[in-house]
């Protein structure tokens, strides 16, 4: 009944229905591999909020180049973990991140490298200010920093890529993203491979910063997309399955709906019978 199957034809969309399902499967396992990616990142979030502040240390390696250069990246588990660390703000070499975005408003990022007293830095974003009137791109006044030592908490955040070109206007660095390394060519000192997002600060901060939000990643979104990704690779076997049974009932002539009868066609009885 189904030896048709064995045909050239037949083999061959087998062979396409086969291939397909087998991507779509290898799609939906990519998205999953996001999924658990991307949940790792929220629990880390979630987990650097309720930690205890640990020693800087303990979250990143010192810098060991010479001034301009960078330190090593963070290990992927130190991400968002929440570090305590003294030192003295340098508000010669401030850095205004433009084009950020709070409360649907566009203003500045603002990071301060922090020198510790072995002479490297650690770039701390102390938060986020208003342009000034005449645009989004108009700098702003940047509040001064506390003089003399000030300890810090908040969360080690991995450098951003794109970061494009540093300019200097006015005065201040000016960057789009927070490239780590891309600043720290900018600088007189070795600087650590992350910075630090703002939490507390000792002496305070000035009330005229706002805190910039994290944001989880939306990792249920790709949970969708492993759905959808198997959903479809069981429906392309599945519809070739259907297709294949149809055929083989319309060539047993199953299924097949039997021609009208022509009562016109039939003798008339006789009047006898």
């Amino acid at each position: 009944m189904y030896r048709f199957l064995l045909s050239p034809r037949w083999l061959g969309a087998l062979a396409l229905t086969l291939v397909a399902a087998a991507v779509m499967v290898f799609l939906g396992n990519w998205q999953l591999d996001r999924y658990r990616g991307r949940t790792e990142v929220n629990e880390r979030i979630d987990a650097g909020q309720r930690m205890a502040p640990a020693p800087l240390a303990d979250a990143l390696r010192a810098p060991t180049g010479g001034a301009g250069t960078a330190g090593p990246a963070p290990a992927k588990e130190k991400v968002w973990t929440r570090v305590t660390v003294t030192g003295r703000y340098d508000p010669t070499n401030t850095v205004l991140v433009r084009g950020r975005t709070v409360d649907s408003r566009v203003g500045f990022e603002v990071l301060t490298p922090l020198v510790l007293a072995d002479g490297t830095a650690l770039l701390v974003d102390r938060g986020w200010i208003p342009p000034a009137p005449g645009g989004a791109t108009a700098q702003p006044p940047v509040p001064a920093v506390p003089t003399g030592d000030v300890t810090v908490v908040g969360r080690v955040h991995e450098t951003e890529s794109g970061a494009g070109t540093v300019a200097r206007r006015d005065g201040r660095l000016e960057i789009r993203r927070i490239g780590v390394s891309r600043l720290a060519g900018e600088l007189p000192y070795p600087v650590y491979g992350a910075y630090l997002l703002l939490d507390e600060q000792t002496p305070a901060a000035d009330p005229v910063f706002k805190a910039v939000p994290v944001g989880h990643t939306n990792n249920w979104q790709n949970f969708g997309y492993v759905v959808q990704w198997w959903l479809f690779a069981v429906m392309a076997l599945f519809g070739y399955g259907w297709v294949a049974r149809r055929e083989a009932r319309r060539a047993a002539g199953l299924g097949t709906t039997p021609a009208p009868l022509d009562r016109a066609a039939e003798p008339t009885p006789s009047a006898s019978a």
